[in-house]
């Protein structure tokens, strides 16, 4: 096997794991914080993506799309939760799935009547290529990995040292004492959900440019991000990224030999194996 071509799918697959990185890592903060299985997050990537298309047209800049498709979607998650989720609090994990489930179907059919079936593009802020090997590689995909990554190192600083990053960790180590301590809990899942959100239409809009943006593209998203936080750990933010460049490092190398479409079992695979021998995750550590 020529060592340029897998070289270039090994490139491939690390930018593709940023970016459902990325996406995996607003659905695990999501589900740490919540206990929440948050199945409107692919809808949420998409209509990020279609602020992104929206406001670029507007505005022209594609910075100017990115950010404020962030600000946009991050105060519907912030509506969401509070209006539909909020009230399910306490009860039966299987409520609040059918209910985000349920708004899932809702967005993604809104987004069907609004913007109809043609797919939209999003024209990339610059169209540079170099040279690796025998092909032009467009320089945007490695600013996608590199913004992927900084958008999540901030958030894990934030995390760590944010006032308000600890009022999340402590929220997640146990509710009712970080209520006794005077940590407004509603405020913090309000906040949360609205930050993962934020997150899905930063993804959105960055993948956009590479794919058409329809009303289903959050499908197949929303299923393979599901498949790196179960890989990664439920609610293990490093697990997740881990998980997201494992798998699509091993669906790359894979369509060296196969389709892209049937390199895509590779993930099934690794997630029945997951489930089957390490159920916790395959990047959760093993507690001594």
């Amino acid at each position: 096997m020529p060592f340029d071509q897998i070289l270039i799918q090994l490139i491939n697959g690390i930018v593709s794991g940023m970016i459902l990185a990325l996406v995996a890592s607003g659905l695990t903060l999501i589900f740490g914080i919540m206990d929440v299985v948050n199945f409107a997050h692919g809808e949420l990537f998409m209509l990020g993506a279609y602020a992104g298309v929206t406001i670029l047209a507007a505005t022209g800049n594609f910075w100017v799309a990115l950010l404020a498709a962030c600000v946009i979607i991050a105060l519907l998650g912030a509506a969401l939760q509070v209006v539909a989720l909020r009230p399910l609090v306490g009860r039966d994990p299987l409520t609040t799935i059918l209910a985000t489930f349920g708004i899932s179907l809702v967005l993604q059919n809104y987004a069907l009547w609004q913007f109809g079936p043609v797919a939209r593009k999003i024209q990339e802020p610059f169209t540079g290529h170099f040279r690796l090997f025998y092909l032009e590689y467009p320089w945007y995909r490695i600013l996608i990995a590199v913004l992927s990554a900084a958008i999540i190192g901030m958030l894990w600083l934030f995390m760590k040292y944010g006032k308000y990053g600890i009022w999340i960790r402590a929220t997640t180590q146990d509710r009712i004492m970080a209520s006794a301590m005077g940590i407004p809990v509603p405020l913090v899942h309000t906040a949360v959900f609205a930050i993962g959100a934020a997150m899905a239409a930063a993804s959105g809009v960055l993948f956009g440019p590479l794919v058409g943006v329809n009303h289903a593209m959050g499908l197949d998203v929303i299923l393979r991000a599901f498949i790196v936080v179960v890989v990664g750990g439920m609610g293990n933010l490093g697990g997740s990224i881990l998980a997201a460049i494992f798998i699509s490092l091993l669906e790359a190398l894979a369509s060296i030999w196969v389709s892209p479409a049937q390199a895509v079992i590779v993930s099934f695979v690794v997630l029945i194996l997951t489930l089957l021998f390490r159920p916790t995750g395959l990047f959760v550590p093993t507690p001594k």
